[in-house]
């Protein structure tokens, strides 16, 4: 049998390097991670698009970007050397504890209520990893941006990325008591005409969000309208509802403090049941870095049971 290599020593790392500039989005900033000189990585780079006839990266004189060539070439790239880890650190044995930074993306909402606060019990279980939280509204590129995970209301049609289901946030409509004994309590739907409803607007459009409500046993949308409107952060409603401005639909996590002390109460119970879907996301792979595993498994651990309303309505 005549066997021949693919890949000499010169070529892997090259392809290391190559990795560290696409992660770090810039040629000097992969050499100081791999301790080598910048006119290193450029001539690995220069070997590897040689080799492969493609060009890999825009150069300018401030920054670099990947070619549509390059992106495609550093997705498979990124997966291979992350099974090299994972392979050497099974066969090392499985007592090696997951190490490295894991990079999260959540929505204020989600993030402020449900994920910070269990982040000191992840580090405990797994003291090796950091964690880069970025807490915000913002729609972020997983593979641009290099997140490793990422927590969204509604999963995202994306062929390249795996969606696991965290739980169903159970929506309410919550006023102050001084907003209601102004303005009166709303008994049915058609009431909201004559209220203060704050309004939510997702920042990429400038659209309203619809009200949410269960009427008959069937799913109802309200477009209502208020002197008051709110972007990028959805606490800003909150805030709003509880001083004294109107009314807010919400999830029932974000306010059950505020229920429970009596600073907000909840109005419309019978048309309440909705919710939206909140998934953890993260790339296609067949094998995680096992920091990424570890932190998927320990939030699954962690998935918030189904509410009564939102189990009945399901």
């Amino acid at each position: 049998m005549n066997a021949q290599r693919q890949f000499d020593d010169i070529v892997l790392g090259s392809i290391e390097l190559f990795c560290l500039a696409a992660e770090a989005g810039s040629f000097t900033a992969a050499a100081h991670a791999a301790g080598v000189t910048p006119a290193a990585v450029s001539r690995s780079i220069a070997r590897l698009e040689k080799r492969l006839g493609v060009r890999l990266f825009v150069r300018s004189t401030r920054s670099i970007r990947l070619t549509e060539g390059g992106r495609e070439y550093f997705e498979h790239c990124r997966t291979a050397l992350n099974q090299l880890v994972e392979a050497e650190r099974r066969v090392t044995g499985e007592q090696a504890q997951p190490s490295g930074v894991i990079r999260v993306s959540a929505p204020t909402t989600y993030g402020h209520y449900r994920l910070l606060p269990l982040l000191p019990a992840f580090r405990a279980r797994h003291p090796l990893i950091t964690v880069e939280a970025q807490i915000s509204n913002r729609n972020i590129d997983m593979h641009e941006e290099n997140f490793d995970v990422a927590i969204r209301f509604r999963a995202l049609p994306d062929s390249t990325v795996v969606a696991r289901h965290l739980e169903d946030a159970e929506l309410v409509v919550v006023a102050s008591p001084e907003y209601l004994r102004g303005a009166g309590r709303p008994e049915t739907l058609p009431d909201l005409e004559r209220h203060e409803c704050v309004q939510f607007a997702l920042p990429s459009s400038g659209r309203r969000i619809p009200w949410l409500f269960r009427l008959d046993g069937r799913d109802k949308e309200l477009l209502l309208t208020s002197h008051y409107s709110c972007s990028e952060d959805v606490l800003a409603g909150v805030t709003l509802a509880r001083a004294g401005a109107g009314l807010f639909q919400t999830y029932r996590f974000v306010v059950e403090k505020d229920l429970a002390d009596g600073s907000l109460v909840e109005v419309l119970q019978p048309f309440a049941g909705r919710s939206r879907p909140v998934s953890l996301i993260y790339p296609h792979g067949r094998l995680l870095p096992s920091r990424v595993r570890a932190f998927v498994d320990f939030m699954l651990e962690h998935r918030q049971p189904p509410s009564p309303a939102t189990a009945h309505a399901a």
